[in-house]
């Protein structure tokens, strides 16, 4: 019984390591989806505890935040639009979901279709596009700054940075 001893407290505390770590991991686990979304509505971002999709970054700020709602309430979130842009291209769902944007000149979520889109903006990424509500001089549509998110025609690219700040 003495040499028996040991053997069970050291699989006593390796028990309870296990399961000190499994419950800090599960309290830690960020988030990556919402379901049950059915309104298609934008939803709260936790921050800090929740991942973008596409690059897998930590949403630290709402600013240039943006979601994607799919049909069946499925929704996901994102650090910079053009993160955004770039997981839905090849989703069999991307003409019906629904795309919010958090705006910069509103501090509010709207429709990423509608919105206008500076291209020389501090993002999360770097890609330079920051959503606003209001049109202006500077500022291009949905089409166009998907189009060039796409292309890579974005401020992570240095001749488009050269040119856009340089101007």
């Amino acid at each position: 019984m003495k040499r028996l001893l040991p053997i069970l407290l050291f699989l006593f505390i390796a028990v309870i390591i296990v399961l000190i770590y499994t419950s800090i991991k599960e309290e830690q686990q960020s988030i990556t989806v919402v379901s049950g979304n059915t309104e298609m509505k934008p939803l709260a971002i936790e921050i800090n505890k929740t991942n973008d999709m596409q690059c897998s970054m930590l949403i630290k700020s709402i600013k240039n935040a943006a979601q994607v709602v799919a049909l069946d309430g499925r929704t996901w979130f994102f650090d910079d639009p053009g993160c955004m842009i770039l997981w839905l291209e090849d989703k069999p769902f991307k003409a019906k979901a629904k795309l919010w944007v958090h705006a910069v000149d509103v501090n509010e979520w709207i429709d990423a279709k509608k919105a206008y889109y500076g291209v020389r903006d501090r993002t999360q990424m770097h890609y330079g596009f920051g959503a606003r509500q209001m049109q202006n001089k500077d500022t291009i549509g949905y089409d166009e700054m998907r189009l060039r998110m796409l292309r890579g025609e974005n401020l992570t690219d240095p001749k488009v940075r050269k040119k856009l700040l340089d101007h």
